[in-house]
Protein backbone atom coordinates (compact mmCIF):
# COMPACT_ATOMS: atom_id res chain seq x y z
CA UNK A 1 0.00 0.00 0.00
CA UNK A 2 1.40 3.38 -1.01
CA UNK A 3 2.17 6.06 1.57
CA UNK A 4 1.50 9.64 0.46
CA UNK A 5 4.13 12.30 1.14
CA UNK A 6 3.68 16.01 0.39
CA UNK A 7 6.75 17.89 -0.79
CA UNK A 8 7.60 21.39 -1.95
CA UNK A 9 8.99 22.72 -5.20
CA UNK A 10 9.93 26.31 -4.45
CA UNK A 11 6.70 28.01 -3.34
CA UNK A 12 4.49 25.27 -4.81
CA UNK A 13 3.53 21.91 -3.38
CA UNK A 14 2.64 18.49 -4.70
CA UNK A 15 2.51 14.88 -3.51
CA UNK A 16 4.61 11.75 -3.81
CA UNK A 17 3.66 8.15 -3.17
CA UNK A 18 6.10 5.72 -1.56
CA UNK A 19 5.75 2.03 -2.35
CA UNK A 20 7.93 0.14 0.12
CA UNK A 21 9.31 -3.20 -0.99
CA UNK A 22 8.03 -6.18 0.97
CA UNK A 23 11.53 -7.72 0.91
CA UNK A 24 13.86 -4.77 0.18
CA UNK A 25 16.87 -5.33 -2.08
CA UNK A 26 18.57 -1.96 -1.42
CA UNK A 27 17.32 -0.45 -4.69
CA UNK A 28 15.07 2.56 -5.32
CA UNK A 29 13.31 3.72 -8.47
CA UNK A 30 11.83 7.22 -8.75
CA UNK A 31 9.18 6.92 -11.46
CA UNK A 32 7.43 9.90 -13.08
CA UNK A 33 4.11 9.86 -14.92
CA UNK A 34 3.41 10.81 -18.53
CA UNK A 35 1.90 14.05 -19.83
CA UNK A 36 -1.73 12.96 -19.90
CA UNK A 37 -2.25 11.33 -16.49
CA UNK A 38 -0.87 11.57 -12.97
CA UNK A 39 0.68 9.10 -10.57
CA UNK A 40 -2.67 7.48 -9.70
CA UNK A 41 -3.18 6.21 -13.25
CA UNK A 42 -3.55 2.42 -13.35
CA UNK A 43 -0.39 2.02 -15.44
CA UNK A 44 1.70 3.83 -12.82
CA UNK A 45 0.14 2.08 -9.82
CA UNK A 46 0.47 -1.40 -11.33
CA UNK A 47 4.11 -0.87 -12.29
CA UNK A 48 4.98 0.56 -8.86
CA UNK A 49 3.20 -2.30 -7.05
CA UNK A 50 4.84 -4.94 -9.25
CA UNK A 51 8.34 -3.54 -8.72
CA UNK A 52 7.82 -3.22 -4.95
CA UNK A 53 6.78 -6.88 -4.92
CA UNK A 54 10.13 -7.68 -6.55
CA UNK A 55 12.14 -5.97 -3.82
CA UNK A 56 12.48 -2.45 -5.27
CA UNK A 57 11.37 0.60 -3.28
CA UNK A 58 9.45 2.93 -5.62
CA UNK A 59 8.60 6.63 -5.43
CA UNK A 60 6.06 8.18 -7.79
CA UNK A 61 4.97 11.81 -7.79
CA UNK A 62 2.70 14.33 -9.49
CA UNK A 63 4.21 17.15 -11.50
CA UNK A 64 3.00 20.56 -10.33
CA UNK A 65 0.56 21.08 -13.19
CA UNK A 66 -1.26 17.85 -12.29
CA UNK A 67 -1.37 18.75 -8.61
CA UNK A 68 -2.83 22.15 -9.59
CA UNK A 69 -5.52 20.52 -11.74
CA UNK A 70 -4.17 21.75 -15.08
CA UNK A 71 -4.06 19.63 -18.23
CA UNK A 72 -1.15 21.23 -20.07
CA UNK A 73 2.33 20.27 -18.85
CA UNK A 74 4.66 22.91 -17.45
CA UNK A 75 7.78 24.14 -19.24
CA UNK A 76 10.77 21.81 -19.15
CA UNK A 77 12.54 23.86 -16.48
CA UNK A 78 9.57 23.55 -14.10
CA UNK A 79 9.23 19.84 -14.85
CA UNK A 80 12.94 19.37 -14.13
CA UNK A 81 12.70 21.33 -10.86
CA UNK A 82 9.83 19.11 -9.71
CA UNK A 83 11.80 16.01 -10.71
CA UNK A 84 14.81 17.15 -8.67
CA UNK A 85 12.62 17.80 -5.63
CA UNK A 86 11.17 14.28 -5.89
CA UNK A 87 14.68 12.87 -6.25
CA UNK A 88 15.73 14.71 -3.08
CA UNK A 89 12.74 13.24 -1.25
CA UNK A 90 13.82 9.72 -2.25
CA UNK A 91 17.42 10.38 -1.19
CA UNK A 92 16.19 11.63 2.19
CA UNK A 93 13.95 8.57 2.61
CA UNK A 94 16.80 6.13 1.90
CA UNK A 95 19.92 7.98 2.97
CA UNK A 96 23.06 7.06 1.05
CA UNK A 97 21.25 5.09 -1.64
CA UNK A 98 21.58 6.37 -5.21
CA UNK A 99 18.19 5.93 -6.91
CA UNK A 100 17.38 4.78 -10.40
CA UNK A 101 15.27 7.35 -12.25
CA UNK A 102 12.74 7.05 -15.04
CA UNK A 103 9.18 7.33 -16.08
CA UNK A 104 6.34 6.86 -18.48
CA UNK A 105 6.70 8.86 -21.72
CA UNK A 106 7.26 12.53 -20.74
CA UNK A 107 8.28 11.52 -17.22
CA UNK A 108 11.07 9.36 -18.63
CA UNK A 109 12.10 12.08 -21.08
CA UNK A 110 12.52 14.62 -18.28
CA UNK A 111 14.41 12.02 -16.23
CA UNK A 112 16.77 11.66 -19.21
CA UNK A 113 17.34 15.45 -19.10
CA UNK A 114 18.51 15.09 -15.49
CA UNK A 115 20.73 12.15 -16.36
CA UNK A 116 22.29 14.04 -19.28
CA UNK A 117 22.89 17.05 -17.00
CA UNK A 118 24.85 14.89 -14.58
CA UNK A 119 22.32 14.52 -11.74
CA UNK A 120 23.16 11.60 -9.47
CA UNK A 121 21.40 8.43 -10.61
CA UNK A 122 22.22 4.73 -10.72
CA UNK A 123 20.48 4.22 -14.06
CA UNK A 124 17.67 5.40 -16.32
CA UNK A 125 14.41 3.60 -17.20
CA UNK A 126 12.13 4.91 -19.97
CA UNK A 127 8.71 3.33 -20.43
CA UNK A 128 7.84 4.48 -23.94
CA UNK A 129 10.27 7.26 -24.87
CA UNK A 130 8.53 10.10 -26.78
CA UNK A 131 11.11 10.55 -29.52
CA UNK A 132 8.82 12.90 -31.47
CA UNK A 133 5.13 13.91 -31.50
CA UNK A 134 2.83 11.54 -33.43
CA UNK A 135 3.04 12.04 -37.21
CA UNK A 136 5.82 14.65 -36.74
CA UNK A 137 9.05 12.63 -37.01
CA UNK A 138 11.00 15.78 -37.87
CA UNK A 139 10.42 17.22 -34.36
CA UNK A 140 13.00 15.09 -32.58
CA UNK A 141 13.72 15.29 -28.83
CA UNK A 142 17.25 13.99 -29.04
CA UNK A 143 19.77 16.82 -28.49
CA UNK A 144 20.69 15.57 -25.00
CA UNK A 145 20.78 11.85 -25.77
CA UNK A 146 24.53 11.66 -26.67
CA UNK A 147 25.25 12.78 -23.08
CA UNK A 148 23.50 9.75 -21.54
CA UNK A 149 26.42 7.70 -20.28
CA UNK A 150 24.74 5.93 -17.35
CA UNK A 151 23.06 2.49 -17.74
CA UNK A 152 19.85 2.97 -19.71
CA UNK A 153 16.84 0.74 -20.36
CA UNK A 154 14.14 1.78 -22.84
CA UNK A 155 10.98 -0.29 -23.28
CA UNK A 156 9.23 0.68 -26.51
CA UNK A 157 6.07 -0.59 -28.19
CA UNK A 158 6.55 -1.89 -31.73
CA UNK A 159 3.69 0.35 -32.94
CA UNK A 160 4.55 3.38 -30.81
CA UNK A 161 3.48 6.48 -32.75
CA UNK A 162 5.90 8.56 -30.68
CA UNK A 163 8.82 6.58 -32.11
CA UNK A 164 9.28 2.95 -33.06
CA UNK A 165 12.18 0.96 -31.58
CA UNK A 166 14.22 1.15 -34.79
CA UNK A 167 13.92 4.95 -34.72
CA UNK A 168 15.23 5.07 -31.16
CA UNK A 169 18.26 2.97 -32.00
CA UNK A 170 19.42 5.66 -34.43
CA UNK A 171 19.62 8.24 -31.63
CA UNK A 172 20.38 6.50 -28.30
CA UNK A 173 23.96 5.44 -27.61
CA UNK A 174 24.71 1.81 -28.57
CA UNK A 175 25.14 1.00 -24.87
CA UNK A 176 21.44 1.71 -24.21
CA UNK A 177 19.29 -1.41 -23.92
CA UNK A 178 16.20 -0.96 -26.11
CA UNK A 179 13.55 -3.65 -25.67
CA UNK A 180 10.66 -4.08 -28.11
CA UNK A 181 7.25 -4.93 -26.68
CA UNK A 182 3.91 -5.62 -28.36
CA UNK A 183 1.58 -2.65 -28.78
CA UNK A 184 1.81 1.11 -28.87
CA UNK A 185 2.89 3.85 -26.50
CA UNK A 186 1.67 2.10 -23.32
CA UNK A 187 2.33 -1.43 -24.65
CA UNK A 188 -0.34 -4.12 -24.85
CA UNK A 189 -1.60 -4.71 -21.33
CA UNK A 190 -0.75 -8.41 -21.65
CA UNK A 191 2.89 -7.31 -22.01
CA UNK A 192 2.92 -5.32 -18.76
CA UNK A 193 4.20 -8.26 -16.64
CA UNK A 194 7.09 -8.76 -19.08
CA UNK A 195 7.84 -5.03 -18.96
CA UNK A 196 7.81 -5.04 -15.17
CA UNK A 197 10.12 -8.07 -15.07
CA UNK A 198 12.54 -6.39 -17.51
CA UNK A 199 12.69 -3.26 -15.34
CA UNK A 200 13.25 -5.29 -12.16
CA UNK A 201 16.00 -7.35 -13.79
CA UNK A 202 17.73 -4.17 -15.01
CA UNK A 203 17.65 -2.55 -11.57
CA UNK A 204 18.63 -5.63 -9.59
CA UNK A 205 21.37 -6.97 -11.84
Amino acid sequence: MAIERPFSVGDAATTARIYRASAPRDRTLVLAHGAGAGQTHRFMCQFADALAARGIDVVTFDFLYVSAGRRAPDRNDKLEACWRAALALAEDEWSGRVPFIGGKSMGGRIASHLAAAGDRAAGLVCLGYPLHPPKQPEKLRVAHLPKLTLPTLVLQGRRDEFGRPEELRAHFLPSAEIVELPGGHSFDEKAWPEAQARVADFILR
